[in-house]
Order: structure tokens, then C-alpha cells, then sequence
């Protein structure tokens, strides 16, 4: 095979590798900022509960936590599709880590501006959404790009539970024509394609919020 064929073989479970890379981050979005801003805003027993969640699924292995979703789970009458299992457990996984971006966005917020907001009458819920959150989310930003480029390669391990994409399909193509320099070639520049553009967005972001914060304080 060429090695236009074989990028051309790999990129037929780019459906796959899509679909699990889009359902994580509709689990990765709402995730990280709803534990983020848990995080920041609560104290006590609730801080440490919403803590704990986040680093279970910050710092368990997510090879580990996909086989025991796919495999475990229907042992106890629990079935859920390969790419089910993907997208929930490389999402909260990654939004775990997002999480962190959320709560140390807000925490470097100016502390007045808080108190600005409750001197004008304003509830606790309403300084959140109107004041902090506007601020903080372009700092957020340039992570959350990163994140996503780590979703991305991270559904490299989808193929450990039999769904056919693009690594799935290198090993399919290996296994075939044993040419796996070509074919692991193919799937470095498949990757590379796809998080390179990711990668320029995520640069930009950070020159902008570099920008941002340097006019600020110029004022």
C-alpha cells in the first residue's frame, strides 16, 4: 500500500474517533464548569464531596475506568455501547481536569468586584453568571483548547474496546500488510491533522488573553 492509501485506510474510522471526541465534550463542557464553580463557591462537606468527584475522575486511569464501564457494568444489568462508554468516561475525565481551569479562573478574579456586586443588591447566583463568569471565561479558554486536542488523541484507546476508529483501523491495516512504520507513520500525521489546527486556536487564545490582561492593567 501507499501511504496514501494507508492514511486513506485510517481515516475511514474518523466517523468513530468524531462521534467519541463530540459526546465527550458534551460530557467534558457541563462537567467542568458546573464541579469548577461548585468548587470555588461551596465550603465544608460539600466542597470536599464535589473534590472527591473530581479527582476520581481526574486521577483514576482511563484505560482502567473504560474497561470496567464496557466490561463490568453488565454484570450488574448495566449495558451501555462502546461509544457510549467512550464519550462519558474520556469526557468526565477531561472535564475533570477542565474543572480546574474553571475554579482557578474564578479565584484570581478581583475579590471587589464581588463585593461591588453584593453592595448593588445583586444575589450570589447573579454576581456568578454576570459579573465573574464573563471575566473568567476567556482565561479559561486557551486550557479548554488544550483539553480538547488531549480528547482528541485520547480516543486512541476506544479501539481497547472494539470500536473501529482510527487506531482501530491502523491495527487493521498493520495486521493485513505488516508495514506498521508506514501504517503508525500514517496514523502520527492521521493525528497530527486533525490537533494541529486546534493547536494554532488554542496560541491564538492565548495572545489574546495575554492582550487582555495587559490592557487591564495598563488601565
Amino acid at each position: 500500500m501507499s501511504f496514501a492509501d494507508v492514511l486513506a485506510g485510517i481515516y475511514q474510522g474518523f466517523g468513530v474517533t468524531a462521534s467519541v471526541t463530540l459526546l465527550g465534550m458534551a460530557y467534558a463542557v457541563p462537567f467542568a464548569f458546573i464541579a469548577g464553580v461548585l468548587q470555588f463557591s461551596t465550603r465544608g462537606w460539600p466542597h470536599a464531596a464535589v473534590t472527591a468527584v473530581i479527582e476520581f475522575w481526574r486521577s483514576s486511569p482511563v484505560i482502567i475506568l473504560l474497561y470496567a464501564f464496557y466490561y463490568t457494568l453488565p454484570g450488574f444489568g448495566i449495558r451501555l455501547s462502546g461509544l457510549a462508554v467512550g464519550g462519558l468516561v474520556l469526557g468526565l475525565n477531561i472535564g475533570g481536569y477542565g474543572s480546574q481551569a474553571v475554579r482557578a479562573a474564578l479565584q484570581s478574579l478581583d475579590r471587589g468586584q464581588a463585593e461591588a456586586g453584593r453592595s448593588l443588591g445583586f444575589r450570589r447566583w447573579q454576581i456568578l453568571l454576570l459579573i465573574e463568569l464573563p471575566q473568567a471565561l476567556l482565561a479559561m479558554m486557551p486550557t479548554f483548547v488544550n483539553q480538547f486536542i488531549q480528547l482528541v488523541k485520547s480516543t486512541a484507546l476506544v479501539s481497547l474496546i472494539t470500536l473501529s476508529d482510527m487506531t482501530f483501523r491502523a491495527k487493521e491495516i498493520s495486521q493485513l500488510h505488516y508495514d506498521p512504520v508506514k501504517v503508525y507513520t500514517g496514523l502520527l500525521v492521521a493525528y497530527f491533522v486533525l490537533c494541529y489546527p486546534a493547536t494554532i486556536v488554542g496560541r491564538w487564545l492565548e495572545r489574546k488573553v495575554g492582550a487582555g490582561r495587559k490592557f487591564a492593567h495598563d488601565v
